[in-house]
């Protein structure tokens, strides 16, 4: 019994211009996070950052605060945008050890930022208080919402 196959190939090619948004991103717990670190990012530079531009004269805390903030701020974009940018780079990502570090790192450095900025403004009670103050527990929650981010990333990376 012999049969006779006919197999057809077909070759499409497509080139399209259009840019593909991952929105479901933001609907994960990851993704979530990430908006959150994010806007929580924005709000801690913009309130130092305007104490920096009203006076010019600032510490070493309030220093080491801005540019942790701002490094981790980049960052949490840069990776926000490229997981919303690409469909493949949010699963891919997650599995790796990146996000482990990353969030792990971010999380002790904004822990020790806001932290010696708190101490600092409690110590040296002075012009603006209350607004450096909100802006380190704003750094603090920002840290949980990290720390959350490291314990997701460590489910993820083992594969739990």
């Amino acid at each position: 019994m012999s049969h006779s196959v006919t197999i057809r190939t077909q070759t499409v090619t497509a080139s399209s211009s259009t840019i593909v948004i991952n929105t479901g991103y933001l609907k994960s717990w990851g993704g979530i996070l990430k908006f959150l670190q994010l806007a929580l990012g924005i709000v801690c530079v913009g309130i130092i950052g305007n104490e920096f531009n009203t006076y010019p004269s600032r510490t070493t805390p309030e220093c080491f605060f801005l540019v942790i903030t701002i490094t981790f701020m980049i960052n949490t974009f840069i990776l926000l945008l490229s997981c919303l940018m690409s469909l493949s780079t949010a699963s891919i990502i997650s599995k790796t050890i990146y996000e482990l570090l990353y969030h792990s790192i971010a999380f002790g450095l904004l822990l020790a930022a806001s932290l010696t900025l708190m101490v600092h403004i409690n110590n040296n009670r002075r012009y603006n208080y209350e607004l450096l103050l909100g802006a380190s527990i704003c750094g603090l929650v920002n840290t949980g919402f990290y720390l959350f981010s490291t314990i997701l990333a460590l489910r993820t990376y083992r594969g739990f």
